[in-house]
């Protein structure tokens, strides 16, 4: 009976849809698992062979903790909205609704031919209405809350009303600041419109204008690692700096939980730093810096108030509000022209800069303790949202100060004696203070808490932490993203009521940028007429709460149950790639301690555990197109081989246009011949390739026949390309279609070919190469059930220890590596386990059918076949796990090395538990030993239990 995998397949796919193999109840008897794959968002290229890398591991989970008796809950849905779908919409001429169906469909396509157990009931789409209903709804309550300092939690805004109605909001230490702070008497006497400027300073989700990294070409507002050297990182486009009334989500209040929430969950040390590190809690000073001349003052943030008489000018950030005002008439062109540059960088990129440039502002600031001139610059590497976006710079201490200091020729204090060499700064908090006015003699970590201490008492500032992570900006000038719930009335935004959600997108075909940098929904007379909200949601939005709908669905009256919610709790492992290390995560832990804080969930930290899996690279392939020659209608590729030699001038210009000139009728139609000797490396589809060896009549027809004429400079009759790893990326034609690896060896086998790879949690190299050798092992686990001639070889005899022990030792091993994702190890004990059953010629059932219970997790069609063929009738799913039984794993005997006058000459199986008397008897009767003996009485026989036996002669 052959192993007939796409039948088989096919057949078991459509009894588990039949029979909703995969539907979870929400109530069980049985303890709960929660298994999530971060939302994907369907991409009109589809999956490629490095998307499923994450899902198929958490589906080997899922299936693993269903036979280990829980009740799993595996979902899986689509980030739909977002820039992405909308510029593919954009690109191929038609509406995002419609393209992303499309894509969604052929995602679906996709992944239901791999097996995964998704419960498919539970679907949800963030574009669709029933769904982004929700996220509306969680936006009013951001909206109607503020953060209560006291209780460190989020609290409806209409407390904060009736205290500021009955106290006001006066400090408890301090003068009353302007603006800030009122009495009751004020509050209630303030106009409508001054009440909502207040309660929109305290509100979690609340509007602004900021400075926004503006693309025009894409009609809409990009996050700072979607903007790479000035250009958007989709398309090129340019990008500037632009101030536009934004919606934002008050995170930064929620920073000290977020750090506080890290110590509970069980997330990799490298992604806890990257969010310890985003979120940048710091604790030092605020010093107040007057300018020469002006009434103005320079606030500045800083880490090391010790270091205060050290400081030898001042850096304020391009886009700080002081620069146009302290700016003199003799730099004020400089200034300009540095501002300018600047705005066509992203904050990456000037955070990452080394070298230095900057504009002197001709100002000056007044060191309050001192009374010292130092001269203020404007610099890229200060940003204006970090701290008071201005430092203030101390050379001798800080590397970037002293490279700054060196390139505008500032003279340089030394305030750290001998620890400093005037060669580069010393960041110490151990040297003695030298040229520090009351400070001198004192070691530098202990000035820190006298400064500290007493900054606030002599009238200079006060003690400050400061957050590097700054509040997430929340809507985006496009069509494609949610609807805002806000109608604005003279410069008011009022929140609508919750029976008039959802506040559906507008069905509209032309959907280009608004006046002025608003969004697409300003050019539609039916929603400005109405007063809406113009900018939309970003795509976190409905990414950052998910996980809760999977619970209740199809709830129409809220976003999850509180009863579902307490039930599945918190997710038990969350899996996904770490470039959602700090944006999505971070978000998603904030909506989730502020629907804790309502009490909407009783849990306030989303993942109890975090798997990251690696990248699967592509393996790409090049051709090589000698660019210096033109031909109206021809190219010339030039074969590796010659292009390696040409790189390396083994194969000089001459000589190459002698090899053209062999190789080529007509070469003289070229012009001009060589004139820049230049050869282009040029991505080719690998699909084109067998191995290295290019299918030439394939390519020419490839990309509408770009390549029909092209000549071709082969080596041994062979085009060979050239091979690198990188990022698997359709740009690059390197990317695999999982569906013809599935159509070609069955979904069991990619299945499992991807786990094989290596760690889950390591990026490797694509190789479809090696996939022959996972097929191989499933027809071979096959052939332990049914012959190809013979058919049904299993039987119901009964196991010996041998047996059981090969059996038992899978289990322990198979087990142990699936409960800690150590999948490529597991696959490689199955086929231990496999090759040691057919040596032992075991086709036994009473060991064959737990080792098919544990492979349905990675093999699901295979396994399903085999346990139905096995005489059961229900489904491999809902069996249960194999139980370890270690006394088959205790050995019994060892098998000895048995020397002769200290060199090898045989092995012995001996008992464990032979005495030396017994061992030295059954060593004198092995053949072995009594040839080199040569009828002989030994000297002697040397016994090293369970190490070696050495008789000496």
């Amino acid at each position: 009976m052959e192993y007939k995998f796409q039948e088989i397949e096919k057949k078991w796919r459509d009894w588990w849809r039949a029979n909703e193999i995969y539907k979870v109840s929400n109530d069980s008897t049985k303890p709960k698992y929660y298994v999530l794959d971060m939302f994907p968002y369907p991409s009109g290229a589809g999956l490629h062979v490095g998307h499923p890398l994450g899902y198929i591991a958490s589906d080997i989970y899922a299936r693993y903790k269903r036979l280990k008796g829980f009740n799993v809950l595996h979902p899986m849905g689509y980030d739909a909205f977002g820039l992405p779908a909308e510029q593919y919409a954009i690109e191929h001429g038609v509406h995002p609704a419609v393209s992303t169906k499309q894509n969604i469909e052929n995602f679906r396509k996709q992944m239901d031919k791999i097996a995964f157990s998704f419960d498919w009931s539970r679907e949800v789409n963030t574009n669709d209405p029933s769904y982004y209903k929700w996220t509306q709804w969680i936006f009013l309550k951001l909206f109607n809350s503020y953060f209560c300092h006291t209780e460190k939690k989020a609290l409806p805004i209409s407390l904060l009303i009736k205290k500021y109605e009955a106290k006001g909001a006066i400090p408890k230490t301090g003068e009353p600041i302007p603006g800030k702070h009122f009495t009751a008497d004020e509050w209630n006497a303030y106009s409508e419109k001054e009440k909502a400027d207040v309660l929109m300073r305290r509100r979690l989700a609340y509007c602004d204008y900021g400075e926004v990294n503006w693309c025009e070409a894409l009609g809409t507002v990009l996050a700072n690692d979607e903007v790479v050297n000035g250009v958007s990182e989709r398309g090129g486009y340019p990008v500037v700096k632009k101030k536009l009334r934004q919606w934002y989500l008050r995170i930064t209040e929620y920073a000290d939980r977020l750090l506080e929430g890290l110590e509970t969950v069980d997330f990799s040390d490298a992604m806890k730093e990257m969010q310890t590190n985003w979120i940048g809690k710091s604790y030092g000073a605020e010093i107040d810096f007057e300018i020469d001349d002006t009434d103005k003052t320079l606030r500045v943030f800083t880490t090391r108030p010790d270091t205060i008489f050290g400081v030898d000018f001042m850096v304020i950030a391009p886009e700080h509000e002081l620069v146009e005002e302290i700016t003199t008439h003799k730099h004020k062109q400089e200034v300009e022209d540095y501002i300018t540059w600047v705005k066509s960088r992203s904050e990456r990129e000037r955070m990452a800069e080394k070298t230095i440039s900057g504009a002197n502002t001709g100002a000056f600031a007044i060191n309050p303790f001192d009374k010292r001139e130092v001269p203020i610059y404007i610099s890229e590497y200060v940003l204006a949202g970090y701290g008071t976006g201005a430092i203030m710079a101390v050379p001798c201490g800080d590397e970037r100060d002293f490279r700054f200091a060196k390139h505008f020729n500032i003279e340089i204090t030394n305030i750290l004696g001998d620890q400093f060499n005037g060669e580069e700064a010393n960041p110490t908090k151990d040297a003695e203070l030298l040229n520090s006015n009351f400070l001198t003699g004192m070691l530098m970590k202990d000035a820190i808490k006298v400064v500290m201490n007493d900054i606030e008492g002599l009238g200079y500032g006060k003690a400050k932490v400061n957050y590097k992570m700054r509040d997430a900006a929340f809507s985006r000038q496009r069509y494609w993203g949610e609807p805002f719930p806000i109608v604005w009335k003279d410069g008011i935004a009022y929140p609508l009521d919750e029976n008039e959600l959802p506040l559906e997108l507008p069905k509209v075909e032309n959907y280009k940028p608004g006046p002025e940098g608003e969004g697409p929904l300003a050019n539609i007379p039916e929603w400005t007429a109405r007063n809406l909200e113009t900018n939309t949601m970003p795509g976190y939005a409905g990414s950052s709460w998910y996980f809760l709908r999977y619970m209740d669905p199809h709830n129409d009256e809220t976003f999850c149950d509180k009863k579902a919610s307490d039930y599945w709790n918190q997710v038990d492992v969350y899996v996904g790639g770490t470039e959602h290390a700090v944006g999505h995560l971070l978000y998603s832990r904030m909506w989730t301690k502020f629907l804790f804080d309502l009490g909407w969930i009783s849990f306030d930290e989303p993942y109890k555990k975090l798997l990251n899996q690696g990248m699967i690279q592509g393996s790409s392939r090049f051709v090589y197109r000698i660019e210096a020659l033109r031909h109206p209608t021809k190219q010339i590729l030039i074969s590796k081989k010659y292009f390696d030699e040409f790189s390396k001038e083994i194969l000089t210009p001459q000589s190459l246009i002698q090899l053209l000139r062999e190789r080529i009728i007509g070469i003289e139609d070229y012009e001009p011949i060589l004139v820049t000797n230049v050869i282009n490396p040029l991505h080719v589809d690998v699909n084109l390739v067998e191995g290295v060896e290019l299918n030439i009549e394939k390519f020419k027809q490839w990309r509408n026949g770009e390549y029909a004429n092209a000549e071709f400079i082969l080596e041994d009759g062979k085009y060979i390309c050239g091979v690198e790893t990188e990022k698997m990326s359709k740009s690059k034609f390197n990317t695999v279609d999982p569906s013809d690896l599935v159509e070609k060896y069955g979904a069991d086998t990619f299945r499992m070919y991807e786990m094989f790879l290596g760690p889950v949690e390591q990026s490797k190299p694509w190789d479809t190469k090696g996939i022959e050798g996972v097929h191989r092992f499933l027809r071979k686990f096959w052939r332990l059930f049914f012959d190809e001639m013979k058919g049904k070889v299993w039987n119901e005899q009964k196991a010996t220890d041998a047996e059981l022990k090969i059996l038992h030792k899978a289990i322990k091993k198979i087990e142990e590596d699936t409960e800690r994702f150590s999948y490529n190890t597991a696959v490689s004990a199955f086929m231990v386990c496999t090759n040691e059953l057919a040596d032992a010629k075991c086709n036994k059932k009473e060991i064959l059918e737990p080792l098919v219970v544990m492979l349905s997790s990675y093999a699901p069609h295979m396994a399903e076949e085999l346990y139905h063929a096995l005489g059961n009738e229900d489904s491999v799913l809902d069996a249960t796990y194999p139980t370890l039984n270690n006394k088959y794993l205790v050995e019994s005997s060892k098998e000895y090395p048995i020397s002769i006058n200290g060199k090898l000459r045989t092995t012995m199986n001996i008992p464990l538990d032979a005495s030396e008397s017994e061992v030295k008897e059954t060593v004198m009767k092995n053949d072995v030993v009594q040839k080199w003996l040569e009828g002989k009485e030994p000297k002697k026989v040397i016994f090293v239990k369970n190490k070696m036996v050495n008789v000496v002669i």
